[in-house]
């Protein structure tokens, strides 16, 4: 029986890893005809997709996410996005001809980069470690106390929006309109709004995103301080970004940066706690959270796909992709191909990790990756030694309703000395 696989359906996201491991098998490069996509899912070939920027554009990433193919799109989209544009002002043929870091590729890719990079240095990212580690601190104290507590709510969520907040230099009252704003967006690119009708909804919050986003750019340009927006427009440098690149490069941080890590931290909670003997292992040895944050990594990827645009006819196992066809590199399915790792559908903080592709690879590899990893493993080492004397309660939630990324809506526990 042929395989049956589409990258943007909801029909396939609660469990995917037996169907990838059949994509693997039977049909390493899948065509999925709803999507009008080919689907890449063994190791190699998806390192092989990400390392060539110059037969598989990034030009997909923002056609995908952006409603491409428009078949894919549910009823009521085209209207909310026009009272978007109305309501925003946003030419989008300007939007169009500057795309996003995430979807430019070469030389102006390379300018982007090294611009956004200011902000991302060994020593910058290094100093936010004592702010994560008192975040930390101030959230794991409900669960010290023995009180209910869910990690999701009440720590992987609060900790990347909080840190996000704040070296945007954003106001602390804005921080609860960041998540909401980072949902909506997720929603409208991968998830339920795309399918349905926004209306007033989701797009209509991402609109207010974008408004107050304009506004503090050009409030950073007159009165510059020491945050990550006024390093990225100072005048000063050799280049600057313009308005459009800095509302779509924050846009960016707040998917990229606060849903990746976000969902790495509670995947990783969630694989600990169905994994007692691994969890028992990082508690007797928490020289191992580095390598057990690899270990989430790989083994349940936050971020299950990204997209590419093939620049000239080619050729991939065996299967010949036409020049103009859009890649579906899955990430998730990489991450758990046994060409790769041995035994990867076992979760195993013992495991080398290398060569793991969740942040990606190649030119595009994850601007994020180091602040990621430095609140995922701060994160852990606190929750561990609490997670030991933990039970879950209540019934197994939902997954977030995301094509893109992969997480659960909550995970509540409960200390055992109070149930």
């Amino acid at each position: 029986m042929r395989v049956e696989y589409e990258p943007l359906s909801p029909r396939f996201r609660d469990d995917p890893y037996p169907l990838y491991r059949r994509l693997r098998d039977e049909a390493p490069v899948h065509f999925a005809s709803e999507a009008g996509m080919f689907c890449v899912s063994r190791h190699a070939d998806v390192g092989f997709v990400l390392r060539r920027a110059d037969l598989f554009s990034s030009a997909a990433m923002t056609s995908v996410l952006s409603g491409a193919p428009l078949r894919s799109l549910g009823p009521g989209y085209l209207l909310g996005l026009l009272r978007f544009l109305i309501k925003t002002r946003i030419n989008p043929l300007q939007v169009r001809k500057r795309k996003a870091l995430i979807s430019v590729d070469g030389e102006r890719h390379e300018m982007l980069r090294g611009i956004v990079n200011r902000g991302f240095t060994p020593s910058r990212i290094a100093a936010w470690e004592p702010r994560v580690r008192a975040i930390v601190e101030a959230q794991l104290t409900r669960l010290g106390r023995g009180e209910p507590f869910d990690v999701i709510d009440d720590l992987a969520i609060p900790l990347p929006v909080t840190i996000i907040a704040e070296m945007l230099g954003v106001d602390a009252s804005r921080r609860a309109d960041f998540k909401r704003w980072s949902n909506a967006l997720l929603s409208v690119m991968s998830g339920a709004a795309r399918r349905g009708s926004p209306d007033d909804g989701p797009l209509q919050d991402v609109s207010d995103l974008f408004i107050f986003l304009r506004h503090t750019v050009r409030e950073r340009r007159r009165h510059p301080g020491d945050d990550l927006v006024s390093v990225l427009v100072d005048p000063a440098r050799d280049a600057v970004l313009d308005e459009v690149d800095m509302v779509q490069f924050v846009v960016l941080l707040l998917v990229a940066g606060n849903e990746t890590t976000t969902n790495l931290i509670g995947n990783a909670a969630l694989a600990l706690l169905e994994h007692p003997d691994a969890l028992e292992r990082v508690a007797r040895e928490p020289e191992r959270v580095p390598a057990l944050v690899e270990e989430a990594l790989r083994f349940d990827s936050p971020i299950q796909v990204v997209f590419r645009t093939v620049s000239e006819d080619t050729e991939l196992a065996g299967t010949r992709i036409p020049r103009g066809a859009v890649l579906a590199a899955l990430l998730g399915s990489a991450n758990r191909d046994e060409r790769a790792f041995a035994e990867p559908d076992r979760f195993d903080v013992e495991r080398d990790t290398r060569g793991h592709l969740a942040f990606g690879f190649g030119p595009h590899f994850c601007l994020g990756a180091a602040l990621a990893r430095l609140e995922a493993r701060v994160a852990l080492e606190a929750l561990v030694p609490e997670l030991v004397h933990c039970k879950r309660v209540g019934e197994r939630t939902a997954r977030i309703d995301s094509f893109l990324v992969r997480g659960r809506a909550h995970l509540d526990i409960v200390a055992e000395s109070a149930v």
